[in-house]
């Protein structure tokens, strides 16, 4: 149903509102929602049967989790192992609020650094829960072998990242995302081999079955034999990350993509904060139209590194050739209480602007400077080796630059998500049955997310958070059987076999990649670090011409029954196409500046983001209703009980 304005972009609907979160104080509203959550008793769950799409954090966690807990657990993966996740390239750590420095964190100051960091766009309830999982996330993980780094007591080790003035960050060098990966890997063979859990790896799921208004399963392609599967179960996860790569050039796996999640929106789930796509500060520029990926230096880098430029424009001596009276160390000074940690948002557009004025550095003027020559001074290589050496390792192999005598180049790039499928505290979408958990889902980041906090989230929601909530729907069972030949099941695998035999069929002249790089192009010039109506407008217009060409000049040699990696990649670049279409309405349609949304026209005298919490202090929550046609937005109105909405300040 719809109300309100509309214009040619999208419709306005009805409200959309979270009904699951338990009233009360905050610091009592999980225990009091695990409390009042339904609960399946062990003989009942061996009955149960549930589908997790992913096998990064939060897909092997809950996988591993929910196999343990007794139900029947289908997992699926397009990679051709779990361990090759995505989550596996974090580098920089796992935060938690054990106070471990006795600097003065909390529960509380986590949940406030989180809100805050978001620019007061995201939920209260459920954030705080991530504050409060966190410390228990760290002890899972321990107990599994997950070799962090220690002092030399012994006890586990922590740094800062950004957006915060404690440190809170677990880390095991810069390879914490592998590690922790290693041991929800474990865990998940662990159940694999007490038959709690089967995985199917180098499957790709195409679509959701929805019967009855409930999500009942999947359909996959075997991405070896392209044979095309129908897979059932009682309730379905998502844990299948973010969109980020709709860019083209980001940090993510190539094969990292929007399919899971845009299909089930399809289907009538609704997709939240499309346009709050995070830019990372500190990637290696790009070098060269031939590149298909960036890649990242982790943020755990600024906790020693001072990132500077030259003062005035245009000096080209080399880096150790500009004395420090001509070097602006612009974050100290801009944010003297943050420095060189302030949040991603703010540090990648301070590296913009410094380089739109001419003084960035190296190749075309795009990078800033990333200098620990003052740490490894002061603390010696060997503890800067300890803590970063892999690294550097990868620094040098990549630019052939020898970050321990010239200082590393940065620029910002696309990075992380923070918007996805719609949830309601429990993790469930709109759909009833399909859960979705991770980056696929919008719930805890707002507008931009710290550091070290979505291996944090990811893990939080598979060993914790799921488990306490998806219990509460499948003690609603038990469920109808479906069969393969119900109406509903039929129409998911036609639809999905439709789409395979149209993209094969069209037959033009240009490939799937060049498609993809020029969509790229298109969101970052026109939807990437700074964006204005009118640039937007233009987006809007490109993007719908370049889509309207895919369908009439797309290549894709081969056939759909066999392993066909161009099949592949058309698939998710025409659901990148449609995803892109709904990431300029969403920033077109909020008038205001708020963490990654950057809009030039809402901003403060000395640049800083303007929000407009009158009009904009909501949830954008988009429904589809047909290809070609206006989406509809649906607003969850976001109130703020615990802390006060009030401009950010780094300063």
């Amino acid at each position: 149903m719809t109300t309100g304005a509309t214009n040619s972009h999208y419709t306005v609907g009805e409200p959309v509102t979270e009904t699951s979160t338990p009233p009360g104080p905050i610091e009592g509203r999980w225990d009091s929602r695990r409390f009042h959550a339904a609960l399946v008793g062990p003989t009942n769950r061996r009955g149960l049967s549930v589908i997790i799409v992913g096998t990064g954090l939060a897909g092997a966690s809950a996988a591993a989790t929910l196999g343990e807990a007794g139900y029947r657990v289908t997992s699926f993966c397009y990679q051709d192992s779990p361990r090759r996740a995505h989550s596996i390239a974090a580098q920089g750590g796992i935060n938690a609020a054990k106070n471990y420095r006795n600097d003065s964190d909390s529960t509380y100051r986590l949940f406030y650094d989180t809100v805050k960091g978001g620019d007061y766009r995201s939920r209260e309830s459920n954030v705080y829960r991530l504050a409060q999982v966190s410390v228990d996330i760290i002890d899972q993980c321990v107990a599994q072998g997950v070799p962090f780094a220690r002092e030399y007591g012994g006890l586990l080790d922590n740094r800062s990242f950004g957006g915060v003035q404690v440190s809170r960050t677990f880390y095991a060098r810069g390879q914490t995302g592998q590690q922790l990966l290693l041991g929800a890997y474990q865990a998940l063979e662990r159940q694999v081999a007490a038959g709690t859990v089967t995985v199917h790896p180098r499957h790709e799921m195409l679509d959701v079955v929805v019967v009855d208004g409930r999500a009942r399963g999947v359909v996959v392609r075997d991405m070896v034999t392209g044979a095309v599967e129908t897979h059932l179960a009682d309730a379905v996860v998502l844990a299948t990350g973010g969109y980020g790569n709709a860019y083209y050039l980001s940090t993510n796996a190539m094969g990292a993509n929007v399919t899971a999640t845009w299909r089930a929106h399809r289907r009538g789930a609704l997709f939240a904060n499309p346009c709050f796509a995070q830019i990372h500060p500190t990637c290696i520029p790009v070098s060269g139209e031939h590149q298909s990926k960036l890649t990242l230096m982790s943020e755990s880098l600024r906790n020693d590194g001072r990132i500077w430029v030259p003062r005035e424009p245009g000096d080209a001596r080399a880096a150790r050739d500009v004395p420090a009276e001509d070097r602006d160390y612009y974050l100290e000074r801009q944010y003297p209480s943050y420095g060189n940690l302030v949040p991603r948002d703010v540090a990648s557009r301070a590296a913009k602007t410094v380089c739109d004025e001419g003084r960035g550095v190296g190749p075309g003027g795009r990078g800033v400077y990333l200098d620990l020559a003052d740490a490894i001074t002061r603390l010696g290589r060997e503890v800067i080796a300890d803590r970063y050496g892999n690294l550097f390792d990868m620094y040098r192999q990549i630019t052939d630059e020898d970050p321990w005598e010239v200082p590393m180049r940065i620029y910002p790039a696309v990075h992380y998500t923070m918007g996805g499928l719609w949830v309601d505290y429990d993790l469930q979408s709109s759909i009833p049955g399909l859960f979705v958990i991770g980056e696929a889902n919008f719930s805890d980041h707002g507008a931009n997310r710290l550091g070290a906090s979505a291996l944090m989230q990811g893990l939080a929601d598979g060993y914790f958070v799921l488990p306490g909530t998806i219990n509460d729907y499948l003690a609603g069972g038990p469920f109808a059987d479906v069969e393969l030949s119900h109406p509903a099941v039929r129409d998911a695998v036609e639809a999905v076999n439709r789409r395979i035999e149209g993209l094969l069929a069209v037959d033009g002249t240009r490939t799937v990649d060049s498609f993809h790089r020029e969509l790229g192009a298109i969101l970052w010039e026109h939807c990437g670090m700074e964006r204005t109506k009118e640039g937007l407008a233009t987006a809007l217009q490109l993007v719908r011409a370049l889509k309207a060409e895919f369908w009439r000049e797309l290549k894709v040699t081969g056939t759909g029954e066999e392993l066909n990696q161009a099949l592949e990649r058309a698939g998710r670049v025409a659901d990148f196409l449609e995803l892109a279409e709904l990431m300029c309405i969403d920033a077109w349609h909020r008038d205001e500046s708020c963490g990654s949304h950057f809009r030039a026209e809402s901003q403060t005298p000395d640049g800083e983001a303007l929000r407009d919490d009158d009009s904009f202090a909501y949830v954008a929550a988009w429904e589809f209703t047909g290809s070609g046609q206006p989406p509809v937005l649906h607003k969850e109105a976001l109130t703020y009980e615990f802390i006060e909405l009030k401009q950010r300040s780094y300063a």
